[in-house]
């Protein structure tokens, strides 16, 4: 009978254990969904507003964000802000963040965005066919794909979120 009851409580031990360490892999952040499994990136490129072809293979060994957005999203204009100032922070020194437009539109338009918003750490990148977009399987925008120093995608943002959120900032922080 004892040997029975120290299983028992041998098994719910095991089951609160993975319940509390999955719960602290999971934020409680808006938005964010955490894979449980890494997805491999392969052959992820776009351009720039000079028009040339940045390969994200040679951004190995950095945390990087791929945040897909447009001019005429209301939700990308808000969050756009916080996302400019995560790119500045001390503590993220190893993060590279690309805000990638696919709203097909003229430079002019998406600097001019920039300009007013006074968006001063990001550069401009571009998606222009949208393929970029399509091989995320994107439902909607703002949509951000965070990517490991491996090149894996291991979360992404579903719509906007404030990027200088402190619980954000301290999870994010985990993996730079």
């Amino acid at each position: 009978m004892k040997l029975l009851t120290y299983k028992f409580l041998l098994f719910i031990f095991y089951l609160l254990s993975t319940v509390i360490s999955y719960s602290a892999e999971q934020p409680n952040i808006k938005n964010l969904i955490i894979h449980s499994d890494n997805k491999k990136l392969k052959n992820i490129e776009f351009k720039n507003n000079f028009d040339e072809v940045i390969r994200l293979n040679d951004f190995r060994g950095k945390l990087v964000i791929l945040n897909f957005w447009a001019t005429w999203c209301i939700p990308c204009k808000h969050e756009m802000p916080s996302l400019d100032k995560l790119q500045s922070m001390n503590r993220l020194e190893n993060l590279k963040i690309f805000p990638i437009n696919v709203g097909k539109e003229k430079i002019e338009k998406v600097e001019k965005f920039f300009l007013e918003l006074k968006i001063e750490n990001l550069d401009l990148y571009f998606d222009d066919s949208a393929k970029l977009a399509n091989s995320f399987f994107l439902i909607g925008i703002p949509t951000s794909i965070i990517i490991n120093k491996k090149g894996e995608e291991f979360a992404r943002i579903m719509g906007p979120i404030d990027f200088t959120d402190k619980k954000f900032v301290e999870w994010l922080s985990k993996y730079n």
